[in-house]
């Protein structure tokens, strides 16, 4: 690591797959070669030999010269190439363009390329044309690509290390490439540290020979404590996702640079906090619970993912504690649920699940005993929240009342009608139906009393939470006949895995339908799940955004100014005052501030120019009170 009073070392970028994500020739060919019949063929050879040159499996120079045999290329085509390879930067590096515009003299950019396209694309960066060592194309007077300047050193084998020894920089020289020609450099001794740069491509034969593999630009910039864009390394960042959500989540935080674990199951808490040391997102649904003894074991816990509706399942007011940011999706999975319930109802009110297995046992049970139409009949709805108002809306489509109950005021849809208390709706509906949250104090909220003021043959689904139903209460009035049948989706223990046996009082009923807490389970909802929360947690480690935050106060925050803190600390009286004056000791210019509470934690957002004494980061963190603090740059 350098000195941080020395000069920068002298950097060495190679271009094709790190600066750019692709490489150049192979993009060139694909241009070229649109409409001609074997142009899949030719352009799969040419990345072909590109591959095998940059992993030292065959010769630079034979890898160079078959490949410009193969492109078929004219001027014509240089344009739209620079400006898609415009395009095709990569991420890390655009992100901290303002490093190598800063530091351009320290830069150079040598390539087995061509400087054709290599100039006006580093040009953005403030990169000089006499700092981009490249080949050159020749051309025929009609303009088509022959080949490449032969006395160019670097269009021959071991033309990056004859470049270096002509250079002669004086200083150390890190280099940073994808393939074995920026290795050689190191090799011979021209360069102090060869870095294997694999943020768009991983060569196993040249990470096997580095000083150290970067998967962005950030981790260098981190490694030698250089100005950099983001506070902290994507790469370094850890997610763990429980549970099996839906593939699009690990591969949004993949697509963000995160390092991903997926467990396929749930994990006991013993086993969460041997797992949670290191991780800075923790993705679960409803089976994990996210205890307090978790939430001290996670060291570097930034935020939490629930991958369903129910956040029952954390200890939301110790993560507040902790500073640790909870998500949730309470609108991804609404329609799925409505679904799975309205057809319940119907399944019900058919008997079908006293038929179906008859059916395969080859008894034919034909009888409209017990059976009936839903078209007219009242449905009762507890907790008229998202589900709750959705499900009655459709519901009416179908010819049903719908009374709810609902402990808030809300506002009723169509035409149902609000009834003040549970002894109210029980008689007169025909089919309960409990949509409420998981709350601890919740459980056993529906029980034997509950059951006996329902109808004679009245119906009861429960797709909310397994605890909230008095489970052998519900058996006895099954049992004894009193009501009609049930659904139940969600249990008070539900097994961890597919393997583990299910047991429950209500297995063997007649006209009990069970169902494996699939109520969100539909691809459309599970998609849906998977995109919203990653979202909403990049959002807030990017930006600092709360927004739908379920245990953090919500800000929604402009587009940040300059450098921006994030703050937070405990609720308790003068911490603002205490920050600011922090920043006013400092001479920090405040660009804008943004304050919220909630009973256990207060939330600072100040925006700061960029020039600022470094000193005040470390003040900020040991203001009095304070839980967590970070900066976005």
């Amino acid at each position: 690591m350098p000195d941080p009073a020395a000069p920068l070392p002298y950097l060495v970028f190679d271009f094709d797959s790190t600066f750019t994500q692709v490489e150049g020739l192979d993009e060139l060919a694909a241009i070229a070669l649109t409409g001609q019949p074997d142009q899949a063929t030719r352009v799969a050879a040419i990345k072909a030999l590109t591959d095998q040159g940059m992993a030292g499996e065959i010769g630079f120079q034979e890898s160079l010269s078959k490949r410009l045999a193969l492109l078929g290329a004219h001027r014509q085509h240089l344009g739209p190439l620079v400006q898609q390879l415009q395009g095709k930067v990569s991420e890390s590096i655009r992100r901290n363009g303002d490093f190598f515009r800063q530091y351009a003299d320290r830069i150079y950019v040598v390539s087995s390329g061509f400087r054709e396209f290599i100039e006006p694309v580093v040009a953005e960066f403030g990169i000089a044309a006499d700092h981009v060592l490249a080949n050159t194309f020749t051309f025929d007077e009609g303009g088509a690509i022959t080949g490449c300047d032969a006395g160019n050193v670097l269009s021959r084998d071991g033309g990056k290390i004859q470049q270096l020894k002509d250079l002669q920089l004086d200083g150390p020289v890190y280099v940073l490439g994808d393939g074995y020609t920026d290795y050689q450099i190191r090799e011979a001794g021209l360069a102090k540290r060869f870095y294997a740069y694999t943020e768009n491509v991983a060569r196993p034969t040249v990470i096997a020979r580095a000083d150290e593999v970067l998967p962005t630009f950030d981790e260098f910039l981190y490694q030698l404590k250089l100005p950099m864009t983001l506070s902290y390394p994507k790469n370094r960042i850890k997610v763990l996702l429980l549970e099996n959500p839906d593939a699009r989540a690990a591969e949004l935080f993949r697509q963000e640079g995160y390092q991903v674990e997926l467990v396929p199951g749930a994990l006991d808490e013993e086993e969460l906090i041997a797992r949670i040391e290191g991780v800075s997102i923790l993705g679960i649904r409803s089976k994990t619970n996210v205890t307090e003894r978790v939430l001290a074991a996670a060291n570097r816990l930034i935020a939490i993912g629930a991958f369903c509706i129910g956040t029952n399942q954390i200890d939301l007011p110790a993560a507040m504690r902790k500073g640790v940011a909870v998500f949730n999706a309470p609108f991804s999975n609404t329609r799925s649920v409505v679904e799975l319930t309205l057809a319940e109802l119907i399944v019900l009110a058919r008997r079908i699940p006293e038929k179906n297995p008859k059916m395969h046992l080859g008894e034919w049970d034909k009888s409209a005993k017990g059976a009936f139409e839903v078209r007219g009949k009242t449905l009762g709805i507890i907790g008229y929240g998202n589900i709750g108002a959705q499900l009655s809306v459709v519901a009416e489509a179908l010819g049903l009342k719908v009374l709810y109950y609902d402990v808030a005021e809300k506002l009723q849809l169509g035409n149902a009608t609000k009834v003040n208390t549970l002894e109210e709706l029980l008689p007169q509906a025909d089919i309960v139906t409990l949509h409420i949250d998981g709350r601890p104090e919740n459980k056993n909220f529906f029980g034997a009393k509950h059951f006996a003021l329902m109808k004679p043959g009245a119906l009861f689904i429960n797709n909310a939470r397994g605890h909230v139903v008095d489970v052998p209460a519900l058996a006895e009035v099954l049992h004894n006949g009193h009501l009609g049948g049930a659904a139940i989706d969600v249990f008070p223990y539900e097994p961890k895995t597919n393997q583990e046996v299910f047991e429950s009082e209500l297995r063997g009923l007649p006209n009990v339908l069970l169902t494996p807490h699939i109520g969100g389970s539909t691809a459309e909802a599970q998609r849906n799940i998977a995109e919203f929360v990653p979202e909403r947690i990049m959002q807030y480690i990017n930006t600092g955004n709360t927004q739908q935050s379920v245990n953090f106060p919500n800000i929604l925050l402009p587009s940040q100014q300059a450098h921006r803190l994030i703050h937070i600390h405990a609720n308790v009286p003068g911490v603002l005052a205490k920050i600011n004056n922090v920043l006013a000791a400092h001479h920090v210019n405040i660009l804008g501030q943004y304050l919220k509470t909630n009973e256990l934690v207060g939330y600072v957002i100040t925006d700061i120019d960029k020039a600022y004494d470094q000193d005040v980061i470390q003040a900020l963190r040991e203001v009095e009170h304070t839980i967590k603090f970070r900066v976005l740059y």
